[in-house]
């Protein structure tokens, strides 16, 4: 700093041509400002509203801030768009659901990526996994659509269980295909609504985000946006029709059914899938997405897609946002991508001993209690170097 400040007064003794020079500094400088704010604005997501509901930046599960009012709470809220601000303070009570869609969307990314080297691991700010999001990779194509999938999930079951005030529970038609004297009835999952709310809310970002036709930023716009879409989608196709018996003893002479979500686990499995299979995309002249490889299918709505490459995720990488293997633990004895060979990228691995304790000899007792016993096994296990 003191080298450029010397340099801008020399600059204002040289008359004219110096103060050009000077008037250009000021451009650069404030360019590159305005270049860091908008990396700061792209790294926060609402994905934050997931995140720990004691942190102090993520204050919609904490129920006393409904109390102050609307505009308070949707303005403390970390990561939200002009257009999410304006749905926050318009559907005040959906915020804890919009949370808890995202926490069950990052739970499901953990899980489905427990034994990859990128194991969807979040990091302590609102951008919530970090400068990787800001790579168009598979890996950021399956966090946007299961976190576009878990708020459906959220919004459809609290329209069920009346925690909302402007939906109920579900109005789906009756399948032509239930039998004729079952009833359909009982209280849906409200697909329709958390499907429509969902993208209405988890779109806004991009929506109103306006770059350049061509440019890399708006291929991302139209890849974010096909990525949403296919993880709503998967929600909706994976519902399906639940019963109830109805009758003497069970007899089950009558049903009752509804529509119900499927267990989120079946989701993530549906989108891991569709992760493995991801298409590869590019911007033709047009300014539209299209597939690398045009000897494979064109990608549906329902499938996933990419434009760039995974970063290597084997070493630490402050510019990626790769966390690196190293400390990560691995299996000996697997071929898998959780094996050591793999998950250490061939920089092998240390083994140390460790205590393991759990239940054991568990009995019955009547009635009516179980009672274990505490045992403890030494272990090994693995770590990357």
């Amino acid at each position: 700093m003191e080298k450029s400040t010397a340099v801008l007064i020399q600059g204002g003794a040289l008359g004219t041509v110096g103060s050009t020079m000077a008037a250009q500094y000021l451009v650069v400088a404030l360019a590159i400002f305005s270049s860091c704010t908008q990396v700061v604005i792209e790294a926060s997501s609402w994905w934050s509203l997931g995140m720990n509901p004691m942190n102090p930046m993520n204050p919609v599960q904490m129920s006393e801030v409904y109390i102050i009012g609307a505009q308070p709470l949707c303005s403390q809220l970390a990561g939200l768009s002009q257009g999410q601000k304006k749905l926050c303070q318009l559907y005040q009570d959906h915020m804890q659901f919009i949370g808890e869609g995202a926490k069950t969307g990052i739970k499901e990314c953990q899980y489905q990526f427990r034994h990859r080297r990128w194991n969807c691991s979040t990091v302590d700010n609102n951008s919530v996994f970090g400068r990787v999001m800001q790579i168009g990779s598979r890996e950021t194509a399956f966090t946007y659509a299961v976190s576009a999938a878990g708020v459906v999930n959220a919004m459809s079951r609290a329209c069920r269980e009346g925690e909302l005030s402007s939906c109920g529970c579900s109005r789906a038609a009756r399948p032509k295909d239930l039998p004729r004297d079952w009833l359909w009835g009982g209280c849906g999952d409200n697909i329709e609504y958390g499907y429509r709310f969902a993208k209405e809310f988890v779109d806004a970002r991009e929506r109103e985000r306006v770059y350049q036709r061509g440019s890399y930023e708006s291929a991302r716009i139209m890849m974010n946006l096909h990525n949403n879409e296919a993880g709503r989608r998967t929600v909706y196709n994976l519902a399906d029709v639940a019963c109830k018996c109805h009758g003497v003893s069970g007899s089950c002479s009558l049903k009752t059914c509804w529509l119900q979500l499927a267990d989120f686990r079946k989701v993530g499995d549906a989108l891991k899938e569709k992760y493995d299979s991801a298409a590869a995309m590019k911007l033709n002249s047009r300014g539209k997405l299209v597939q690398m490889n045009s000897r494979f299918n064109a990608p549906t709505i329902h499938d996933l897609i990419y434009i760039d490459p995974s970063p290597d995720y084997c070493m630490r990488n402050e510019s990626t946002g790769s966390l690196g293997t190293q400390g990560r633990l691995c299996n000996k004895t697997s071929e898998g991508m959780d094996g050591c060979e793999l998950m250490c990228c061939g920089r092998g691995y240390d083994q140390f001993k460790t205590v393991q304790r759990e239940r054991c000899h568990c009995k019955f007792h009547w009635c009516c209690y179980v009672k274990c016993k505490l045992c403890t096994e030494i272990v090994d296990q693995f770590v990357c170097k």
